[in-house]
């Protein structure tokens, strides 16, 4: 169990099986944003503190659609996952600069993507994470022993809503890791 204080984040949220091309398109809009943010010293228009830092991982909260609640039977269909993707942001960007941003991004680029593109805070509080090392259709084993670690500890999940946070990419390394 742990804390997790305020962040600032780029989001953008889609819905969706995460095996199909246009999740990719998502996660690349977001990608696109951030490095743009990494890469402004080059461009003469880096924000007023800035440090050279690591772009942050992808992060994924994840729920089902109404529809996907309504008609669940034991079995996940994928298409009816609703997501928010977000890459956490460094401490001096605020939401002026994260804006004029995605402006100058959607000035150069029609991505239509880049147009659904937030600046939000998140503040997550007192968690329960793990590291899941397999397949994401093995999720359900780690999400067990989180939930029998809050039993232990006399707590009740919320919900079914949960993050991810993806420390390596999936197309790079084997599906048993």
């Amino acid at each position: 169990m742990i804390e997790v204080p305020a962040f600032s984040y780029f989001t953008i949220h889609g819905i969706g099986n995460p095996n199909s091309n246009a999740f990719g398109e998502y996660v690349s809009a977001l990608y696109s944003a951030s490095y743009a943010i990494k890469m402004s010293p080059k461009k003469k228009c880096a924000p007023k503190d800035y440090a050279e830092y690591a772009v942050y991982p992808l992060e994924g909260v994840w729920d089902l659609t109404e529809d996907g609640k309504q008609n669940y039977n034991g079995s996940l269909d994928k298409e009816k996952l609703s997501f928010t993707l977000m890459i956490r942001q460094p401490k001096f960007v605020d939401e002026i600069y994260a804006q004029s941003i995605i402006e100058k991004m959607r000035q150069k680029n029609t991505d239509i993507l880049l147009g659904e593109i937030k600046f939000e805070k998140f503040e997550e509080g007192k968690c329960i994470q793990m590291l899941h090392i397999g397949s994401f259709d093995e999720e359900r084993k780690s999400f067990e022993a989180m939930e029998a670690f809050a039993e232990h500890l006399s707590l009740k999940r919320a919900g079914h809503t949960h993050k991810e946070i993806y420390l390596s990419n999936p197309e790079r390394v084997s599906k048993d890791k």
